[in-house]
């Protein structure tokens, strides 16, 4: 009988034999508007949530800015690292990374390393998303740590420990800051993997590793289903990829058995037709 919902290992074969490149990872997105606009959406959202990330003036930013202090965030499933680099990078201080897949995860980590030396600044404007260098690693103000596991097998007050570090690039601490824990655990297109059980037990690991001494969220960037008739969670299984779309109640189902609050929700616009809803959950 054919599975309904997500066996890990077929999930891994399916990304195992993906194309390490945008396209790759976004479904032959990769080359047009669908980056940038997606990024911009979900640093909008997170700018929401934590206006004193913001790197310059604006309405949103607190009239008194807390103490300079180093901000971390953990960003899951992370692939080739599109969402550490074009997202986490321009507004958090470091970067832990975290994908299971080996090709991605080594792609990630070849960019991340490419990014140390200083580019030419005239050109990197020109470059595709996918070719330009990470904000901060070449100056050492910014760091990413590459790590490679799973989620259901990741505990993120201690992600050194629940999986395999492969190095670090840029910024490196006086003292060492594992175990330090985050303002952000940003988790995008990687819970359709995980069996309910799996995703509430590690939401729950999450949520516990959010730093006491900041407004801390995890971020939930997924896609969503319609709810079914008289508002009924529905949960859809695809065999290509080992996945299942949930809808938003689903959602909302699952963050409430992960004694999560809802602080905010969004949907990401501006996306290509023919997809599906994208939603944004922050969550505490």
């Amino acid at each position: 009988m054919a599975a309904s919902e997500p066996v890990l290992q077929d999930g891994l074969n399916y990304w195992g034999n993906q194309d390490t490149t945008y396209d790759g990872v976004l479904g032959g997105f990769g080359s047009g508007s669908l980056p940038r606009v997606e990024s911009l959406g979900s640093r909008k959202f997170l700018l929401y949530l934590l206006p004193e990330l913001s790197t310059v003036p604006s309405a949103s930013r607190p009239l008194k800015v807390p103490p300079a202090r180093r901000t971390r965030a953990l960003d899951v499933g992370a692939g080739i690292g599109r969402v550490t680099s074009d997202t986490l990078l321009h507004l958090i201080s470091d970067v832990v990374l975290l994908e299971p897949v080996g090709s991605l995860v080594q792609t990630a980590l070849a960019r991340g390393r490419a990014s140390e030396a200083e580019p030419p600044p005239e050109k990197e404007s020109k470059l595709p998303l996918q070719k330009r260098k990470w904000k901060g690693i070449a100056n050492g103000s910014k760091s990413v740590t590459f790590l490679q596991g799973t989620l259901q097998a990741c505990d993120p007050s201690h992600p050194t420990q629940t999986a395999t570090p492969l190095g670090r690039v840029g910024y490196v601490p006086l003292t060492p800051d594992e175990d330090s824990g985050f303002d952000v655990v940003w988790c995008q297109w990687c819970l359709m993997y995980m069996k309910d059980e799996d995703l509430i037990a590690f939401l729950k690991r999450s949520q516990a590793a959010l730093r006491k001494e900041s407004r801390g969220a995890i971020v939930v960037k997924e896609n969503v289903c319609s709810d079914g008739d008289g508002g009924v969670p529905v949960v859809h299984f695809d065999e290509e990829d080992s996945s299942v779309t949930r809808s938003d109640l689903h959602w909302k189902k699952v963050f409430r058995e992960a004694g999560l609050s809802l602080i905010h929700e969004r949907v990401q616009y501006g996306l290509p037709k023919g997809l599906f809803t994208v939603k944004m959950y922050a969550l505490r």
